[in-house]
């Protein structure tokens, strides 16, 4: 069971997730962007993402880089959601064999 605390952080987080994906449409509803700011808004997802996990790969277990390496091979294969499924059940899986 979840604790008070932990329940309103989630909450928290999922709040101000989306409260920034409502001022980013709010903000270019009616704006056209160009060729080079659609490219940018297409690859910014994979930017956040890589910014939240490799600070836990560069400082983590034997089982993270593993894990990270079998991540990179799925990522040149598979779409984004595919990857983050690889990813978290492989760093899962070597930290729970190498524990």
């Amino acid at each position: 069971m979840l604790d008070l605390a932990t329940l309103l952080t989630i909450l928290g987080m999922g709040m101000v997730t989306y409260f920034t994906r409502i001022c980013g449409f709010l903000l270019l509803r009616n704006k056209t962007l160009n060729a080079k700011q659609t490219q940018m808004m297409s690859v910014a997802p994979g930017c956040v993402f890589i910014s939240i996990i490799a600070p836990e790969f560069l400082t983590g277990t034997s089982g993270d880089i593993l894990a990270l390496l079998v991540t990179f091979i799925a990522a040149l294969r598979l779409g984004m959601l595919g990857t983050i499924v690889v990813g978290i059940a492989s760093a899962y899986g070597f930290n729970w064999l190498l524990s």
